[in-house]
Protein backbone atom coordinates (compact mmCIF):
# COMPACT_ATOMS: atom_id res chain seq x y z
CA UNK A 1 0.00 0.00 0.00
CA UNK A 2 1.27 3.28 -0.57
CA UNK A 3 2.09 5.95 1.90
CA UNK A 4 -0.52 9.01 2.09
CA UNK A 5 1.52 12.54 1.11
CA UNK A 6 -0.35 15.45 0.69
CA UNK A 7 0.87 17.47 -2.20
CA UNK A 8 -1.15 20.87 -2.82
CA UNK A 9 -2.80 20.64 -6.58
CA UNK A 10 -1.09 24.14 -7.55
CA UNK A 11 2.47 24.40 -6.14
CA UNK A 12 3.50 27.83 -6.65
CA UNK A 13 7.29 29.21 -6.57
CA UNK A 14 7.54 32.76 -4.93
CA UNK A 15 5.26 35.70 -5.28
CA UNK A 16 7.35 38.35 -7.48
CA UNK A 17 4.36 40.49 -7.44
CA UNK A 18 5.41 44.06 -5.94
CA UNK A 19 2.71 45.22 -3.48
CA UNK A 20 2.19 48.79 -1.88
CA UNK A 21 1.17 48.75 2.11
CA UNK A 22 -2.20 50.13 2.23
CA UNK A 23 -2.97 50.50 5.89
CA UNK A 24 -2.20 48.95 8.69
CA UNK A 25 -5.16 49.54 10.67
CA UNK A 26 -7.60 46.83 11.75
CA UNK A 27 -4.95 44.38 11.89
CA UNK A 28 -3.09 43.15 14.86
CA UNK A 29 -1.82 39.79 16.30
CA UNK A 30 -2.24 38.08 19.74
CA UNK A 31 -1.21 34.84 21.38
CA UNK A 32 -3.67 32.07 22.02
CA UNK A 33 -1.91 29.24 24.31
CA UNK A 34 0.56 28.65 21.95
CA UNK A 35 -0.87 29.89 18.47
CA UNK A 36 -0.32 33.31 16.86
CA UNK A 37 -3.36 34.54 15.92
CA UNK A 38 -3.90 37.45 13.11
CA UNK A 39 -6.81 39.22 13.90
CA UNK A 40 -8.13 41.15 11.12
CA UNK A 41 -11.24 44.09 11.64
CA UNK A 42 -14.15 44.10 8.80
CA UNK A 43 -13.67 47.51 8.37
CA UNK A 44 -10.12 46.73 7.57
CA UNK A 45 -11.72 44.31 4.69
CA UNK A 46 -14.01 46.73 3.13
CA UNK A 47 -10.94 49.50 3.07
CA UNK A 48 -9.26 46.53 0.90
CA UNK A 49 -12.07 45.72 -1.84
CA UNK A 50 -12.71 49.34 -1.79
CA UNK A 51 -8.80 50.07 -2.98
CA UNK A 52 -8.32 46.99 -5.10
CA UNK A 53 -11.50 47.55 -7.29
CA UNK A 54 -10.97 51.47 -7.56
CA UNK A 55 -7.05 50.44 -8.35
CA UNK A 56 -7.99 48.33 -10.94
CA UNK A 57 -10.78 50.00 -12.72
CA UNK A 58 -8.23 52.94 -13.60
CA UNK A 59 -4.70 51.45 -13.77
CA UNK A 60 -3.08 48.62 -15.45
CA UNK A 61 -0.10 46.42 -14.30
CA UNK A 62 3.00 47.61 -15.47
CA UNK A 63 3.70 44.08 -17.27
CA UNK A 64 0.62 44.61 -19.47
CA UNK A 65 2.10 47.99 -20.71
CA UNK A 66 5.47 46.60 -21.55
CA UNK A 67 3.67 44.31 -23.79
CA UNK A 68 2.10 47.18 -25.68
CA UNK A 69 5.15 48.93 -25.76
CA UNK A 70 7.01 45.99 -27.21
CA UNK A 71 4.43 46.17 -30.11
CA UNK A 72 4.94 49.49 -30.61
CA UNK A 73 8.68 48.80 -31.25
CA UNK A 74 8.81 45.31 -33.17
CA UNK A 75 9.19 45.71 -36.96
CA UNK A 76 7.03 42.62 -37.82
CA UNK A 77 4.06 44.79 -36.16
CA UNK A 78 1.77 45.72 -38.96
CA UNK A 79 0.69 49.40 -38.70
CA UNK A 80 -3.08 48.16 -37.56
CA UNK A 81 -1.08 46.56 -34.59
CA UNK A 82 0.93 49.54 -33.87
CA UNK A 83 -2.38 52.14 -34.12
CA UNK A 84 -4.16 49.94 -31.70
CA UNK A 85 -1.25 49.27 -29.22
CA UNK A 86 -0.46 52.88 -29.01
CA UNK A 87 -4.22 54.31 -28.86
CA UNK A 88 -4.40 51.57 -25.57
CA UNK A 89 -1.73 53.02 -24.26
CA UNK A 90 -2.90 56.67 -24.52
CA UNK A 91 -6.52 55.55 -22.79
CA UNK A 92 -4.10 54.19 -19.75
CA UNK A 93 -3.01 57.45 -19.65
CA UNK A 94 -6.08 59.12 -19.12
CA UNK A 95 -7.99 56.01 -16.78
CA UNK A 96 -4.94 56.60 -14.40
CA UNK A 97 -5.88 60.28 -13.46
CA UNK A 98 -8.65 58.29 -11.88
CA UNK A 99 -11.74 59.73 -13.57
CA UNK A 100 -12.48 58.02 -16.52
CA UNK A 101 -11.86 54.53 -16.23
CA UNK A 102 -10.14 52.66 -18.83
CA UNK A 103 -12.96 50.60 -20.19
CA UNK A 104 -16.54 51.46 -19.61
CA UNK A 105 -17.97 48.11 -18.90
CA UNK A 106 -16.54 48.68 -15.37
CA UNK A 107 -17.15 44.65 -14.67
CA UNK A 108 -18.71 41.88 -12.52
CA UNK A 109 -16.53 42.45 -8.81
CA UNK A 110 -14.66 39.12 -8.35
CA UNK A 111 -12.86 38.40 -5.05
CA UNK A 112 -11.13 35.04 -4.84
CA UNK A 113 -9.42 34.75 -1.40
CA UNK A 114 -7.26 32.06 0.54
CA UNK A 115 -7.73 32.55 4.37
CA UNK A 116 -5.19 30.82 6.44
CA UNK A 117 -6.76 28.79 9.32
CA UNK A 118 -5.10 31.47 12.23
CA UNK A 119 -6.83 34.88 10.65
CA UNK A 120 -10.07 35.53 12.79
CA UNK A 121 -12.32 38.06 11.60
CA UNK A 122 -14.96 37.68 13.77
CA UNK A 123 -17.87 38.54 11.06
CA UNK A 124 -19.37 37.97 7.75
CA UNK A 125 -15.83 38.05 5.07
CA UNK A 126 -18.46 38.10 1.93
CA UNK A 127 -20.41 40.51 3.77
CA UNK A 128 -17.53 43.29 4.35
CA UNK A 129 -15.63 42.37 0.98
CA UNK A 130 -19.43 43.49 -0.72
CA UNK A 131 -19.83 46.58 1.24
CA UNK A 132 -16.40 47.77 0.17
CA UNK A 133 -16.85 46.65 -3.48
CA UNK A 134 -20.51 48.84 -3.24
CA UNK A 135 -18.53 52.16 -2.07
CA UNK A 136 -16.23 51.27 -4.93
CA UNK A 137 -19.07 51.58 -7.65
CA UNK A 138 -20.77 54.49 -5.46
CA UNK A 139 -18.08 56.91 -5.48
CA UNK A 140 -16.20 56.52 -8.88
CA UNK A 141 -17.35 56.68 -12.18
CA UNK A 142 -18.39 53.31 -12.84
CA UNK A 143 -20.94 51.34 -14.25
CA UNK A 144 -23.83 49.23 -12.79
CA UNK A 145 -23.89 46.22 -15.17
CA UNK A 146 -25.85 43.74 -12.85
CA UNK A 147 -28.89 42.53 -13.81
CA UNK A 148 -31.56 41.09 -11.40
CA UNK A 149 -33.96 38.56 -12.39
CA UNK A 150 -37.71 39.58 -11.30
CA UNK A 151 -39.41 36.74 -13.29
CA UNK A 152 -38.11 34.23 -15.84
CA UNK A 153 -37.93 36.82 -18.17
CA UNK A 154 -37.68 40.34 -16.98
CA UNK A 155 -34.90 41.67 -15.27
CA UNK A 156 -33.72 44.89 -13.80
CA UNK A 157 -30.81 47.29 -12.98
CA UNK A 158 -29.34 46.58 -9.35
CA UNK A 159 -28.46 49.85 -9.43
CA UNK A 160 -25.10 49.30 -7.30
CA UNK A 161 -23.20 46.79 -9.64
CA UNK A 162 -24.13 44.02 -7.31
CA UNK A 163 -23.96 41.02 -5.90
CA UNK A 164 -20.25 40.55 -6.42
CA UNK A 165 -18.96 37.01 -6.44
CA UNK A 166 -16.94 36.29 -3.59
CA UNK A 167 -15.40 32.75 -3.38
CA UNK A 168 -13.35 32.28 -0.17
CA UNK A 169 -11.31 29.39 0.64
CA UNK A 170 -9.52 27.62 3.55
CA UNK A 171 -5.96 27.59 3.95
CA UNK A 172 -3.15 27.03 6.67
CA UNK A 173 -1.00 29.70 8.27
CA UNK A 174 -1.85 32.96 9.08
CA UNK A 175 -2.00 35.15 6.40
CA UNK A 176 -5.04 35.83 3.83
CA UNK A 177 -4.21 36.04 0.41
CA UNK A 178 -6.75 37.70 -2.27
CA UNK A 179 -7.04 37.67 -6.51
CA UNK A 180 -9.55 40.97 -6.98
CA UNK A 181 -10.89 40.90 -10.91
CA UNK A 182 -13.13 43.41 -12.81
CA UNK A 183 -14.66 41.36 -15.43
CA UNK A 184 -16.21 42.52 -18.50
CA UNK A 185 -19.02 40.68 -20.33
CA UNK A 186 -17.11 40.66 -23.73
CA UNK A 187 -14.26 38.56 -21.88
CA UNK A 188 -15.81 36.81 -19.61
CA UNK A 189 -18.44 35.36 -22.61
CA UNK A 190 -14.67 34.22 -24.11
CA UNK A 191 -14.81 31.55 -21.49
CA UNK A 192 -15.14 28.47 -23.19
CA UNK A 193 -15.97 24.44 -21.86
CA UNK A 194 -14.82 21.46 -24.31
CA UNK A 195 -15.85 18.21 -22.30
CA UNK A 196 -12.86 16.05 -24.52
CA UNK A 197 -11.39 12.28 -24.62
CA UNK A 198 -8.88 10.65 -24.50
CA UNK A 199 -8.44 11.37 -28.34
CA UNK A 200 -7.04 14.78 -28.21
CA UNK A 201 -4.27 13.85 -26.34
CA UNK A 202 -1.48 13.38 -28.71
CA UNK A 203 -0.16 16.38 -31.13
CA UNK A 204 -1.49 16.15 -34.24
CA UNK A 205 -5.29 16.05 -32.60
CA UNK A 206 -4.44 18.63 -30.08
CA UNK A 207 -2.87 21.12 -32.06
CA UNK A 208 -6.08 20.66 -35.17
CA UNK A 209 -8.48 21.11 -31.98
CA UNK A 210 -6.68 24.31 -30.03
CA UNK A 211 -6.77 25.93 -34.12
CA UNK A 212 -9.33 25.81 -34.61
CA UNK A 213 -10.69 26.92 -31.16
CA UNK A 214 -8.04 29.80 -30.72
CA UNK A 215 -9.76 30.84 -34.09
CA UNK A 216 -13.39 30.92 -33.44
CA UNK A 217 -12.27 33.58 -30.26
CA UNK A 218 -12.27 36.24 -32.61
CA UNK A 219 -11.87 40.34 -31.88
CA UNK A 220 -14.55 41.04 -29.56
CA UNK A 221 -13.46 40.99 -26.33
CA UNK A 222 -10.75 43.51 -27.40
CA UNK A 223 -7.36 41.69 -28.20
CA UNK A 224 -4.76 41.39 -27.98
CA UNK A 225 -5.37 38.59 -25.50
CA UNK A 226 -3.60 37.08 -22.18
CA UNK A 227 -4.73 33.72 -23.18
CA UNK A 228 -5.22 30.74 -20.92
CA UNK A 229 -5.74 27.18 -22.08
CA UNK A 230 -6.31 24.32 -19.53
CA UNK A 231 -6.63 20.67 -20.24
CA UNK A 232 -7.41 18.41 -17.38
CA UNK A 233 -9.30 19.06 -13.99
CA UNK A 234 -10.81 17.09 -11.61
CA UNK A 235 -14.93 18.25 -12.32
CA UNK A 236 -15.49 21.14 -15.37
CA UNK A 237 -15.97 23.84 -12.78
CA UNK A 238 -12.24 22.97 -11.30
CA UNK A 239 -11.24 23.57 -14.96
CA UNK A 240 -13.05 26.79 -15.57
CA UNK A 241 -12.00 28.33 -12.66
CA UNK A 242 -8.16 27.76 -13.59
CA UNK A 243 -8.95 29.69 -16.49
CA UNK A 244 -9.95 32.38 -14.99
CA UNK A 245 -6.83 32.33 -12.49
CA UNK A 246 -4.62 31.37 -14.89
CA UNK A 247 -5.56 34.47 -17.30
CA UNK A 248 -5.33 36.60 -14.60
CA UNK A 249 -1.26 35.46 -14.33
CA UNK A 250 -2.14 34.10 -10.78
CA UNK A 251 -0.34 31.03 -11.49
CA UNK A 252 2.60 32.27 -13.51
CA UNK A 253 5.08 30.52 -11.30
CA UNK A 254 3.85 26.90 -11.48
CA UNK A 255 6.58 24.10 -12.42
CA UNK A 256 7.13 23.62 -15.72
CA UNK A 257 7.50 19.64 -15.64
CA UNK A 258 4.54 16.86 -14.49
CA UNK A 259 5.84 14.73 -11.64
CA UNK A 260 3.11 12.11 -11.89
CA UNK A 261 1.62 13.03 -8.79
CA UNK A 262 -1.59 15.40 -9.85
CA UNK A 263 0.06 18.72 -9.48
CA UNK A 264 -0.90 21.18 -12.13
CA UNK A 265 2.19 22.51 -14.36
CA UNK A 266 2.79 24.80 -17.57
CA UNK A 267 3.80 23.69 -20.65
CA UNK A 268 6.32 26.53 -22.37
CA UNK A 269 6.67 24.53 -25.79
CA UNK A 270 2.93 24.71 -26.02
CA UNK A 271 2.62 28.24 -25.12
CA UNK A 272 4.96 29.38 -27.63
CA UNK A 273 3.75 27.35 -30.10
CA UNK A 274 -0.32 28.42 -29.33
CA UNK A 275 1.53 31.88 -29.59
CA UNK A 276 2.81 31.30 -33.09
CA UNK A 277 -0.70 29.83 -34.29
CA UNK A 278 -1.74 33.33 -33.37
CA UNK A 279 0.64 35.60 -34.75
CA UNK A 280 -0.43 32.99 -38.04
CA UNK A 281 -3.69 33.94 -37.93
CA UNK A 282 -3.24 37.26 -38.98
CA UNK A 283 -6.25 38.29 -36.74
CA UNK A 284 -4.16 40.76 -34.82
CA UNK A 285 -5.10 43.23 -32.75
CA UNK A 286 -8.42 43.74 -33.43
CA UNK A 287 -7.88 44.46 -37.50
CA UNK A 288 -5.06 43.00 -38.78
CA UNK A 289 -1.17 41.65 -37.91
CA UNK A 290 0.51 39.49 -35.91
CA UNK A 291 -0.69 40.45 -31.98
CA UNK A 292 -3.74 38.64 -31.43
CA UNK A 293 -2.57 37.65 -28.32
CA UNK A 294 0.27 39.58 -25.84
CA UNK A 295 1.05 35.95 -24.38
CA UNK A 296 -0.56 32.17 -23.68
CA UNK A 297 -0.77 30.02 -20.77
CA UNK A 298 -1.13 26.26 -21.15
CA UNK A 299 -1.54 24.29 -17.92
CA UNK A 300 -2.21 20.64 -17.82
CA UNK A 301 -4.46 18.97 -14.78
CA UNK A 302 -4.88 15.37 -13.87
CA UNK A 303 -8.29 14.05 -14.60
CA UNK A 304 -10.60 11.00 -14.50
CA UNK A 305 -10.08 8.39 -16.91
CA UNK A 306 -13.35 9.06 -19.00
CA UNK A 307 -13.38 12.49 -18.98
CA UNK A 308 -10.60 15.60 -20.22
CA UNK A 309 -12.54 18.99 -19.99
CA UNK A 310 -10.74 21.56 -21.40
CA UNK A 311 -11.50 25.67 -20.83
CA UNK A 312 -10.18 28.53 -22.84
CA UNK A 313 -10.43 32.08 -21.70
CA UNK A 314 -8.78 35.72 -21.77
CA UNK A 315 -7.85 38.60 -20.25
CA UNK A 316 -8.56 41.42 -22.69
CA UNK A 317 -7.27 44.81 -22.95
CA UNK A 318 -8.48 46.21 -20.01
CA UNK A 319 -6.58 43.27 -18.13
CA UNK A 320 -8.12 43.99 -14.46
CA UNK A 321 -6.85 41.77 -12.05
CA UNK A 322 -4.70 42.73 -8.69
CA UNK A 323 -3.58 40.80 -6.11
CA UNK A 324 -3.31 41.64 -2.40
CA UNK A 325 -2.51 40.11 0.99
CA UNK A 326 -3.11 40.63 4.96
CA UNK A 327 0.22 39.73 6.88
CA UNK A 328 1.06 40.56 10.21
CA UNK A 329 2.79 43.45 9.12
CA UNK A 330 -0.57 44.81 7.29
CA UNK A 331 -2.86 45.25 4.48
CA UNK A 332 -0.50 45.11 1.20
CA UNK A 333 -1.95 45.90 -2.22
CA UNK A 334 -0.28 44.94 -5.78
CA UNK A 335 1.34 48.17 -6.91
CA UNK A 336 -0.25 48.88 -10.02
CA UNK A 337 1.61 51.41 -13.05
CA UNK A 338 0.70 55.06 -11.97
CA UNK A 339 3.04 56.56 -14.83
CA UNK A 340 1.85 54.90 -17.59
CA UNK A 341 3.08 57.83 -19.88
CA UNK A 342 6.43 56.13 -19.67
CA UNK A 343 5.66 53.38 -22.03
CA UNK A 344 4.55 56.03 -24.75
CA UNK A 345 7.66 56.55 -27.29
CA UNK A 346 8.23 59.62 -27.89
CA UNK A 347 5.30 60.37 -30.64
CA UNK A 348 3.04 58.25 -31.72
CA UNK A 349 3.14 55.04 -33.64
CA UNK A 350 0.48 53.73 -36.08
CA UNK A 351 -1.30 56.19 -37.17
CA UNK A 352 1.15 58.05 -39.22
CA UNK A 353 -1.40 57.35 -42.92
CA UNK A 354 -4.18 59.96 -42.62
CA UNK A 355 -7.64 58.36 -42.30
CA UNK A 356 -10.39 59.16 -44.39
CA UNK A 357 -13.18 61.83 -42.70
CA UNK A 358 -16.64 60.76 -43.19
CA UNK A 359 -19.13 63.52 -42.20
CA UNK A 360 -22.01 62.38 -40.21
CA UNK A 361 -23.87 65.61 -40.19
CA UNK A 362 -25.80 64.13 -43.91
CA UNK A 363 -28.88 62.38 -44.91
CA UNK A 364 -27.93 58.49 -44.65
CA UNK A 365 -27.94 58.21 -47.88
CA UNK A 366 -25.42 60.60 -48.39
CA UNK A 367 -23.61 59.13 -45.52
CA UNK A 368 -23.53 55.26 -46.95
CA UNK A 369 -23.00 56.49 -50.68
CA UNK A 370 -19.35 58.15 -49.42
CA UNK A 371 -18.43 54.88 -47.39
CA UNK A 372 -19.08 52.86 -50.59
CA UNK A 373 -16.48 54.60 -51.99
CA UNK A 374 -13.55 52.86 -49.69
CA UNK A 375 -12.51 49.01 -49.53
CA UNK A 376 -12.57 47.13 -46.29
CA UNK A 377 -9.51 47.75 -43.91
CA UNK A 378 -9.59 51.56 -44.54
CA UNK A 379 -9.57 53.67 -41.62
CA UNK A 380 -11.89 56.28 -40.46
CA UNK A 381 -12.38 59.44 -38.94
CA UNK A 382 -16.40 60.07 -37.91
CA UNK A 383 -17.43 63.57 -37.12
CA UNK A 384 -21.18 64.04 -36.36
CA UNK A 385 -23.77 62.50 -34.12
CA UNK A 386 -24.48 58.29 -33.79
CA UNK A 387 -27.07 56.90 -32.25
CA UNK A 388 -26.31 54.89 -28.97
CA UNK A 389 -28.16 51.62 -28.50
CA UNK A 390 -27.13 48.38 -27.61
CA UNK A 391 -28.84 44.82 -26.14
CA UNK A 392 -31.94 45.92 -24.13
CA UNK A 393 -32.64 48.85 -26.52
CA UNK A 394 -32.87 46.19 -29.39
CA UNK A 395 -35.46 44.20 -28.01
CA UNK A 396 -37.69 46.54 -27.37
CA UNK A 397 -37.36 48.08 -30.41
CA UNK A 398 -37.76 44.51 -31.93
CA UNK A 399 -40.87 44.73 -29.73
CA UNK A 400 -42.19 47.63 -31.49
CA UNK A 401 -41.95 46.60 -35.02
CA UNK A 402 -43.27 43.24 -34.10
CA UNK A 403 -46.39 45.25 -32.41
CA UNK A 404 -46.92 47.13 -35.77
CA UNK A 405 -45.01 50.32 -34.83
CA UNK A 406 -42.79 51.79 -37.15
CA UNK A 407 -38.80 51.76 -36.80
CA UNK A 408 -38.28 54.88 -34.97
CA UNK A 409 -37.13 57.77 -37.06
CA UNK A 410 -33.76 57.74 -35.25
CA UNK A 411 -32.45 54.53 -36.16
CA UNK A 412 -33.10 55.79 -39.72
CA UNK A 413 -31.44 59.27 -39.55
CA UNK A 414 -28.17 58.00 -38.10
CA UNK A 415 -25.75 55.46 -37.65
CA UNK A 416 -26.04 53.52 -34.56
CA UNK A 417 -23.22 52.58 -32.25
CA UNK A 418 -23.78 49.61 -29.70
CA UNK A 419 -21.70 51.15 -26.24
CA UNK A 420 -23.58 51.36 -22.93
CA UNK A 421 -22.00 54.51 -20.83
CA UNK A 422 -20.28 54.35 -17.16
CA UNK A 423 -20.99 57.28 -15.36
CA UNK A 424 -20.23 60.80 -16.44
CA UNK A 425 -17.85 62.91 -14.32
CA UNK A 426 -18.41 66.11 -13.22
CA UNK A 427 -17.93 68.67 -16.06
CA UNK A 428 -17.69 66.10 -18.86
CA UNK A 429 -19.62 65.35 -21.67
CA UNK A 430 -19.71 61.79 -21.15
CA UNK A 431 -17.98 58.85 -18.69
CA UNK A 432 -15.90 56.49 -20.96
CA UNK A 433 -18.02 55.13 -23.84
CA UNK A 434 -16.26 52.45 -25.47
CA UNK A 435 -18.17 50.45 -27.97
CA UNK A 436 -19.59 46.91 -26.76
CA UNK A 437 -19.27 43.65 -28.47
CA UNK A 438 -21.12 44.10 -31.66
CA UNK A 439 -22.11 40.04 -32.25
CA UNK A 440 -25.25 40.47 -29.76
CA UNK A 441 -26.64 42.38 -32.35
CA UNK A 442 -26.52 40.29 -35.23
CA UNK A 443 -29.67 38.41 -34.83
CA UNK A 444 -31.53 42.18 -35.61
CA UNK A 445 -29.35 43.54 -38.62
CA UNK A 446 -31.80 42.42 -41.38
CA UNK A 447 -34.95 42.79 -40.09
CA UNK A 448 -34.06 46.68 -38.44
CA UNK A 449 -32.14 47.15 -42.37
CA UNK A 450 -34.93 45.95 -44.23
CA UNK A 451 -37.02 48.91 -42.54
CA UNK A 452 -34.27 51.45 -42.63
CA UNK A 453 -32.80 51.24 -39.78
CA UNK A 454 -29.42 50.23 -38.66
CA UNK A 455 -27.52 50.62 -42.15
CA UNK A 456 -24.31 51.65 -40.93
CA UNK A 457 -23.38 49.99 -37.70
CA UNK A 458 -20.21 50.85 -35.26
CA UNK A 459 -18.69 48.61 -32.66
CA UNK A 460 -16.06 46.14 -31.79
CA UNK A 461 -15.41 42.32 -32.78
CA UNK A 462 -15.89 40.09 -36.02
CA UNK A 463 -19.55 39.69 -36.98
CA UNK A 464 -21.57 36.95 -38.59
CA UNK A 465 -22.41 36.18 -42.00
CA UNK A 466 -25.71 36.64 -41.72
CA UNK A 467 -24.58 40.39 -40.95
CA UNK A 468 -22.46 40.40 -44.13
CA UNK A 469 -25.43 39.09 -45.73
CA UNK A 470 -28.23 41.67 -44.80
CA UNK A 471 -25.24 44.51 -45.58
CA UNK A 472 -25.13 43.21 -49.34
CA UNK A 473 -28.26 42.92 -49.80
CA UNK A 474 -29.73 46.38 -47.99
CA UNK A 475 -26.54 48.74 -48.95
CA UNK A 476 -25.43 48.48 -45.31
CA UNK A 477 -21.84 48.79 -43.31
CA UNK A 478 -21.05 47.80 -40.81
CA UNK A 479 -17.82 49.51 -38.90
CA UNK A 480 -15.56 48.50 -35.94
CA UNK A 481 -14.12 50.49 -33.44
CA UNK A 482 -10.79 49.88 -31.49
CA UNK A 483 -12.19 47.51 -28.93
CA UNK A 484 -11.36 48.88 -25.18
CA UNK A 485 -9.78 52.76 -25.23
CA UNK A 486 -13.33 53.90 -23.69
CA UNK A 487 -11.23 56.57 -21.56
CA UNK A 488 -9.68 58.34 -24.57
CA UNK A 489 -12.58 58.16 -26.44
CA UNK A 490 -14.51 60.17 -23.57
CA UNK A 491 -11.64 62.66 -23.32
CA UNK A 492 -10.99 63.24 -26.71
CA UNK A 493 -14.09 62.16 -29.36
CA UNK A 494 -17.59 62.62 -28.06
CA UNK A 495 -18.54 66.29 -27.13
CA UNK A 496 -21.84 66.10 -26.28
CA UNK A 497 -24.49 63.40 -24.76
CA UNK A 498 -28.09 63.48 -24.85
CA UNK A 499 -30.98 60.61 -23.98
CA UNK A 500 -33.55 60.32 -26.86
CA UNK A 501 -35.72 57.02 -25.53
CA UNK A 502 -35.91 54.55 -23.38
CA UNK A 503 -34.70 56.98 -20.45
CA UNK A 504 -35.73 54.24 -17.91
CA UNK A 505 -33.65 51.82 -18.95
CA UNK A 506 -30.75 53.93 -17.75
CA UNK A 507 -27.20 52.76 -19.19
CA UNK A 508 -29.02 50.67 -21.90
CA UNK A 509 -31.22 54.11 -22.82
CA UNK A 510 -31.34 55.10 -26.48
CA UNK A 511 -28.82 58.34 -26.77
CA UNK A 512 -27.63 60.94 -29.59
CA UNK A 513 -23.55 61.21 -29.32
CA UNK A 514 -21.91 64.15 -31.54
CA UNK A 515 -18.16 63.02 -31.45
CA UNK A 516 -15.19 64.24 -33.68
CA UNK A 517 -12.58 62.61 -34.98
CA UNK A 518 -13.97 59.31 -33.60
CA UNK A 519 -11.65 56.21 -35.20
CA UNK A 520 -13.31 53.19 -37.16
CA UNK A 521 -12.42 50.96 -39.88
CA UNK A 522 -14.23 49.30 -42.38
CA UNK A 523 -15.47 46.05 -41.55
CA UNK A 524 -18.06 45.00 -43.77
CA UNK A 525 -19.57 46.77 -46.89
CA UNK A 526 -22.24 47.47 -48.81
CA UNK A 527 -20.75 44.46 -51.37
CA UNK A 528 -20.50 42.22 -48.77
CA UNK A 529 -16.97 42.22 -48.15
CA UNK A 530 -15.96 40.99 -44.64
CA UNK A 531 -12.65 42.51 -43.20
CA UNK A 532 -12.19 38.99 -40.92
CA UNK A 533 -13.22 36.34 -43.83
CA UNK A 534 -10.97 33.91 -44.32
CA UNK A 535 -9.17 35.06 -41.68
CA UNK A 536 -9.78 32.81 -38.52
CA UNK A 537 -12.42 34.16 -36.78
CA UNK A 538 -15.27 32.43 -36.49
CA UNK A 539 -17.12 32.81 -39.98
Amino acid sequence: MPEYRYLAPFELGPDATQYRLLTREGVSVERIGDREILRVDPEALKKLAQAALTDVNFLLRPAHLSKLRAILDDPEASDNDRFVADTLLKNAVIAAKGQLPSCQDTGTAIVIGEKGEGVWTGGNDEAALEEGIFRTYQDENLRYSQMAPVSMFEEKNTGSNLPAQIDIHAGHGNEYHFLFLAKGGGSANKTYLFQETKSLLNEKSLEKFLREKLFSLGTAACPPYHLAVVIGGTSAEATLKTVKMASAGYYDNLPVTGSGTGQAFRDPAWEERIVRMAQESRIGAQFGGKYFVHDVRVLRLPRHAASCPVGIGVSCSADRNIKAKITKDGIFIEQLETDPGRFLPPQGAGADAKPVAIDLNRPMDQIRADLSKHPIKTRLSLSGPLIVARDVAHARIKQMLDSGSPMPQWLKDHPVYYAGPAKTPEGMASGSFGPTTAGRMDGYVDEFMAKGGSLVMLAKGNRSPVVRDACAKHGGFYLGSIGGPAAILAQENILKVEIVDFAELGMEAVRRIWVKDFPAFVVVDDKGDDFFKGMGAKD
